[in-house]
């Protein structure tokens, strides 16, 4: 009956540039392909999402709201969109699909041998490159989701934030940017890395194009740390042709994000006193990830926004590939602010309403 899979894993043949897996999750799967070390997963394709929003009889609605939004005001956007949330929310899912996504996570666990397995949960959008904007991350990301129930509950979340406020009132030079086509939504399944550090780099300089450069933020912990601006990062320069660090820029942390087992999810905690005043990357694990950003760059053909991380026993895993697009497209904003760090600037303006949303809520500040 459906001629496209509701499941492809990242190291399925099939999987590489999948345009099922929108371009977050096709891009990892085309660094699996290449041998690069990216936790295991698979994707909930745009075919499940469109058997989804068909079964429930979503769609049309959707597609109203997604012609219309562009007319509409930030205030307006909320009431407009909540019967639709609701129906992704609670409507009932379609059993053949449930016991794919069932049957997949099962299998994720086999293959890591962790019951209950934590992985993220992402977002990875048919529109997250258009053309004259960037909506990745804007789209919702999960950390440290434990059992399918819950993977389940926030596949819908994903599924979600297409029709949130921050996608449907994005902007880019004053000018509200809406996905008004047929997009669909993939959701990533991925293993969770037990982060003993992570961060992103981009294989320029995102402050002033300089693309003899690899730069990279760094903190403890999980890289929301950096990503959401909210902790000041240690930040490496290092020189393309060299391998030389040119620069370094050591930040004391007292907290990092983690795993917090009294919370039931990702928090931000204290950092352990051994750990606080010493740099959390050593020149060794710098040039690796200076490495790996070439490597990178050399397999896509042009410049690259890396998010990454160093397990605690010191291995680095690729978490997400895109391309860099700041220098490469106009500047974007949201209606909703922006970040702090500095290469968390340049973030922000790629990616807008996610990072200010939280940003917002950690200053007490409600959209």
């Amino acid at each position: 009956m459906h001629d496209s899979p509701f499941i492809l894993w990242l190291d399925d043949s099939a999987a590489s540039g999948s345009p099922l897996l929108g371009g977050k999750f096709a891009n990892l799967a085309e660094m699996t392909q290449a041998g690069l070390a990216v936790p295991p997963g698979f994707g909930i394709t745009t075919a499940a999402y469109r058997h989804f929003m068909a079964y429930t009889g979503l769609a049309e609605e959707a597609r109203r709201i997604s012609a219309e939004a562009a007319s509409l005001q930030l205030e307006q956007i909320k009431g407009r969109t909540a019967e639709l949330l609701e129906g992704i929310a609670n409507a009932p899912m379609p059993a053949d699909l449930e016991a794919q996504i069932r049957d997949g996570y099962t299998l994720l666990e086999q293959r890591t041998g962790v019951a209950s397995v934590p992985v993220a949960v992402r977002s990875s959008g048919e529109s997250e490159d258009l053309a004259g904007a960037s909506f990745a991350g804007q789209y919702e990301t999960f950390l440290w989701i434990c059992g399918v129930d819950a993977v389940l509950e926030h596949i819908r979340a994903c599924w979600a934030g297409m029709f949130g406020e921050a996608v449907l009132s994005y902007r880019v030079d004053g000018q509200t940017v809406i996905a008004t086509g047929d997009f669909g939504m993939c959701v990533g399944i991925q293993q969770m890395v037990q982060a003993r550090a992570a961060g992103v780099m981009f294989t320029l300089n995102p402050l002033n194009g300089d693309r003899s450069k690899v730069v990279m933020e760094a903190c403890w912990g999980l890289g929301e740390g950096v990503v959401k601006g909210d902790i000041t990062p240690a930040q490496f320069t290092v020189d393309k042709v060299t391998l030389e660090i040119i620069n370094r820029r050591p930040s004391p942390q007292t907290e990092e994000y983690r795993f917090v087992s009294e919370l039931g999810g990702v928090a931000l905690a204290p950092l352990a006193l051994e750990r606080g005043n010493l740099i959390c990357l050593d020149d060794e694990q710098v040039l690796q990830l200076a490495r790996l950003a070439k490597q990178i760059e050399r397999q896509r053909g042009g410049p690259q926004d890396i998010e990454w991380a160093v397990s605690e026993q010191g291995e680095v895993r690729v978490l997400q590939v895109r391309p860099e697009t700041v220098w490469s497209r106009k500047q974007a904003s949201s209606l909703v602010g922006e970040s702090r760090s500095p290469v968390g600037h340049v973030l922000a303006r790629m990616a807008g309403a996610r990072v200010a949303r939280q940003a917002a809520a950690a200053e007490g500040g409600k959209l």
